[in-house]
């Protein structure tokens, strides 16, 4: 039979994430990442303080996911890969979403994240307030979208659309009535493409507040 792996920080916090993912953060204690590990929850203790400590480092953990900006690109593309990445990342992430701006125990990888987001908006031009307005404008965006992606039927919007066509009648609610018999007949719209459409939107706003 091989030997378990060594017990580590860097593996309660991977079980956590497991945890957490299958089975919600509500779900992530000492003991249900223990029985992941398949180990006894006191033994958890030598690698992290308690339940605080690990939903610290599952926020760090997803915060290292995201792609940090390129120093090497314009800005704009690094915000654009950024936020793309963000959006892939809750996705898999679902329950990251509630936690992600509500603890106060910065890990490394979230402070190096966010240090390197305004470090390209500063090298860009921005000053420490305009930085900071375009920080919160766009990660407004990408959460608030991708709660939006979690909760409406976008995958399957064209059939969506075409049931609620249907069931207007000719004549009532006449512009809602004319974007569903237009969303049904439009092919291969993607979550995606509305991501960026909006975004793209935002990027055009800071390039204003920039050129000001």
């Amino acid at each position: 039979m091989p030997a378990r792996p060594q017990l580590s920080r860097e593996r309660v916090i991977e079980a956590a994430v497991a945890v957490a993912d299958e089975r919600g953060v509500t779900a992530v204690s000492m003991r249900n990442v223990a029985t992941q590990l398949g180990v006894e929850a006191m033994s958890l203790y030598h690698h992290v303080a308690n339940k605080d400590a690990i939903l610290d480092g599952i926020v760090d953990a997803v915060f290292a996911e995201i792609e940090l900006p390129d120093p090497e690109l314009d800005w704009r593309t690094a915000m654009r890969r950024r936020a793309g990445s963000a959006r892939e990342t809750l996705a898999r992430h679902s329950w990251a979403l509630g936690l992600m701006e509500s603890r106060r125990t910065t890990g490394p990888a979230t402070l190096r994240h966010h240090d390197a987001v305004l470090g390209c908006l500063r090298g860009a031009g921005f000053s420490t307030a305009g930085a900071v307005h375009a920080v919160s404008v766009i990660d407004s965006y990408v959460y608030g979208f991708t709660l939006q992606e979690r909760q409406l039927p976008f995958e399957a919007v064209d059939e969506a659309a075409g049931e609620l066509a249907e069931r207007l009648a000719e004549g009532s609610y006449p512009h809602l009535r004319e974007t569903a018999v237009a969303q049904a007949q439009r092919a291969g719209y993607t979550p995606a493409e509305e991501f960026a459409f909006g975004f793209e939107l935002i990027l055009d706003a800071l390039e204003r507040l920039l050129s000001r």
